[in-house]
């Protein structure tokens, strides 16, 4: 099975890949198909097509979803790497050239690239194109580990190896719940008060420290039980929808029929600007050094490094 896997995927459809990896991930077609807006069937033929060229079965279905084979296990390895590979190959091409930076964002800090930097860099940097590549709660990195982005502007924690960081500011974080909970009174909360609630989570594979802190544990720990998640609309529709817990730093705004209530015994969340430490383009330390003007932070607020 290894060896055809491998000679296989030279000759086939990235897109068929796609749609394995998001079955794989989700361990259910039906909300597989919702993630790649398509309907079911369509997929499922996808999949039998995958896996009739492979000859190997990659998933046993049942009435609860699907596992993954030994089979299964192997190509989503493989197909992951080579999605990555095909992304940054993207990237690359498009960025051949010209004189270009990517920047990449995550949830509410995508705000901040528009609103407090561009004007700033744009007069600094006459000529220079940027592009905004937002990620899902999938990488913290914003597709800076990847190579899809030159400098970042994200939330920790996260795995910062390789990494430098710089705090933009630091951000209190609370529970979201609907405005009708129990607990939506409450002047601030503390995790025990939400042992027995149904948690948000990130997907199987995700940077383990940023996986935890979302979903209210420690890296390595047990992991509160309940919906994966990727975004922040998923998030909302989640707590608004089934009273799922999701926590998110106060200052974001909520729609009407949702409050977030500070938790005591969780640690702020810090906006901070991300780079890889061995990159030498100058157009990111243009960007770092406007961005960081842009702010007014505490001067114990220096750029951090980790190893």
């Amino acid at each position: 099975m290894p060896d055809t896997v491998r000679v296989s995927l030279q000759y086939m459809d990235l897109r068929l890949l796609r749609y394995f990896v998001a079955v794989a991930e989700e361990r259910h077609f039906g909300r597989a198909a919702a993630r790649l807006h398509m309907t079911q069937p369509p997929l499922s033929r996808a999949i039998k097509q995958l896996e009739a060229d492979l000859g190997a079965v990659l998933l046993r279905r049942s009435s609860a979803g699907v596992t993954l084979t030994d089979a299964g296990t192997l190509l989503y390895d493989e197909a992951r790497t080579l999605l990555e590979q095909a992304g940054q190959a993207r990237a690359r091409v498009a960025a051949a050239g010209s004189a270009t930076i990517t920047v990449g964002t995550i949830a509410d800090s995508a705000e901040e690239a528009g609103t407090r930097i561009a004007a700033a860099f744009r007069q600094q940097n006459p000529g220079v194109r940027v592009r905004i590549r937002e990620a899902d709660f999938t990488d913290p990195t914003a597709g800076l580990r990847a190579g899809l982005a030159d400098v970042a502007l994200t939330r920790t924690p996260f795995d910062r190896t390789g990494i430098t960081t710089h705090v933009l500011r630091s951000d209190p974080v609370g529970v979201v719940l609907r405005a009708d909970d129990p607990l939506a009174g409450r002047d601030f909360l503390h995790l025990r008060d939400l042992a027995d609630r149904q948690w948000l989570q990130l997907p199987e594979g995700t940077d383990p420290v940023w996986r935890a802190y979302w979903n209210g544990t420690t890296p390595g720990g047990e992991l509160h039980d309940g919906p994966v998640i990727r975004a922040i609309s998923e998030c909302l529709q989640a707590v608004l929808w089934n009273g799922t817990v999701g926590v998110a730093p106060l200052a974001h705004a909520l729609p009407e029929g949702l409050i977030s209530v500070p938790l005591a015994d969780m640690r702020p969340s810090s906006l901070v600007l991300a780079w890889n430490r061995a990159s030498t383009n100058p157009l990111i330390r243009s960007f770092t050094r406007i961005a960081a003007a842009s702010y007014r932070r505490p001067s114990e607020h220096e750029v951090t490094r980790q190893i």
